[in-house]
C-alpha cells in the first residue's frame, strides 16, 4: 500500500492531478494480490485492443517481443484474427517507422490491399514518427544535439523545424497511397519520442489526414508521460507543447482530429510495481476524465505500470490492464 500510495503522489505532484483515493488504492492492492495467476475484468467491462509493431510479434526477433516464427504479414495479421481474437490490426513495415517506407510504398501498398482482401477486423497502417530519422547521419538535416553542445541554439531549433516540416509531408505522402489501397486508418505510435518537434509535426499530419480523409480512423500513441521540450517553443493551437503531461497532450490530439489517443506513463525500473501502477493509473485516470475521445492506455514492456521485459509475465500484465480499466476508467488497451 505505501509503494501504491507513494507512486500515486509522484504522479499527482508532478502533472499537477488529483491523487488516487483511499478506496481506488484499495481496489489496485486487491487486484495485484489476486492469488490466481492471471485475471480479468468483470463481466461487463470488457474492452476493445488495439495493437502496435504489426505482425512482428509473430516473425520478429525475442527482443522486439516476438517469437521468431517465419511467416508473411499476410499469415500474421489473419493468426491475430482469426487465432487470437483480436478486435483490431495493423500493419507495418519491418522498421516500423513513416521514413523507410517511402522507398517501399508500393508493396506496402499491395501488401495492404491482399491484407484487406482476407480480413474483416480493421486494418490500420502503423508506423513510428521517428523524427530522429531525419537528422545527420541518417538524413538531411544537421543533429540538434550536436548543435545544442556547440551552443548553436537557434540553428537547432531550425533543424528541427525543417525535420519537422519533412516529417508531416512524408507522413501524409504514405498514408495518402495506403488509404487508396484500402488501409481503415492510421496508428502514429511512440509519438514525442524525438520531443516536441516530433509531436508538432504528428499533430499537423493528423490535422491534414483529417481533412482529406474525414471518416478514417487515426490513433495516437504517446512516448512518454512527458513531452520533452527539445525545441522549447512550437505550439499547437496555441499551446506550447513542451512540457505536457497525459492530459494535456490528449485535448491536442482531439482537436488535430484523432479518433483514439494513447497515453504513456513509463515505468521507472529502480521501483516496484505496485509503486509505478499506482503513478501509471493516476496519470491516465487524469488523461481519460479530460478526453473527449476514447483513451486505449499503451500497455507492454516498460509502459503502463508494466516490469521493463521483452515479453513480460502475464501476471504482471494482467494486473495492470484490470487496473486501468477498472480503476483509471480506459476505453481501451
Amino acid at each position: 500500500m505505501a509503494d501504491l500510495r507513494e507512486g500515486s503522489a509522484d504522479a499527482a505532484d508532478l502533472a499537477d492531478v488529483p491523487a488516487l483515493s483511499g478506496d481506488e488504492l484499495e481496489r489496485i492492492a486487491e487486484i495485484m494480490m489476486t492469488p490466481s495467476r492471471m485475471v480479468g475484468v468483470e463481466p461487463g467491462k470488457e474492452v476493445p485492443v488495439t495493437h502496435d509493431i504489426g505482425t512482428i510479434r509473430i516473425d520478429g526477433d525475442q527482443g522486439n517481443s516476438g517469437v521468431g516464427i517465419p511467416s508473411s504479414r499476410l499469415i500474421g495479421s489473419m493468426m491475430h484474427e482469426r487465432a487470437f481474437g483480436a478486435d483490431t490490426m495493423e500493419l507495418g513495415h519491418i522498421d516500423y517507422s513513416f521514413k523507410p517506407v517511402k522507398p517501399v510504398i508500393a508493396q506496402e501498398m499491395q501488401t495492404m490491399e491482399v491484407c484487406q482482401q482476407n480480413m474483416i477486423v480493421p486494418l490500420l497502417y502503423g508506423a513510428m514518427p521517428n523524427m530522429g530519422l531525419y537528422y545527420t547521419p541518417d538524413g538531411p538535416f544537421e543533429n540538434p544535439g550536436d548543435l545544442m553542445k556547440a551552443f548553436k541554439i537557434r540553428e537547432a531549433q531550425e533543424s528541427m523545424e525543417h525535420a519537422a516540416e519533412h516529417l508531416t509531408r512524408d507522413t501524409v505522402w504514405i498514408m495518402q497511397r495506403l488509404m487508396a489501397s484500402g488501409a481503415d486508418g492510421v496508428n502514429f505510435d511512440t509519438v514525442g519520442a524525438a520531443g516536441d518537434g516530433d509531436m508538432y509535426a504528428s499533430l499537423h499530419a493528423v490535422e491534414s489526414l483529417r481533412k482529406q480523409y474525414p471518416e478514417m480512423y487515426i490513433e495516437v500513441g504517446m512516448a512518454g508521460e512527458l513531452l520533452l521540450g527539445m525545441h522549447g517553443e512550437l505550439e499547437y493551437d496555441g499551446t506550447v507543447l513542451a512540457g505536457l503531461w497525459p492530459h494535456q497532450q490528449v485535448t491536442l490530439a482531439a482537436k488535430a482530429g484523432a479518433n483514439v489517443f494513447g497515453p504513456v506513463v513509463n515505468t521507472n525500473t529502480s521501483k516496484t510495481s505496485p509503486w509505478n501502477l499506482g503513478r501509471a493509473v493516476t496519470f491516465v485516470k487524469a488523461a481519460v476524465k479530460a478526453s473527449p475521445i476514447p483513451c486505449h492506455v499503451n500497455m507492454g514492456m516498460g509502459v503502463g505500470g508494466i516490469p521493463m521485459f521483452e515479453t513480460p509475465t502475464i501476471d504482471a500484465v494482467s494486473r495492470a490492464s484490470k487496473a486501468m480499466v477498472e480503476v483509471a476508467g480506459v476505453d481501451g488497451i
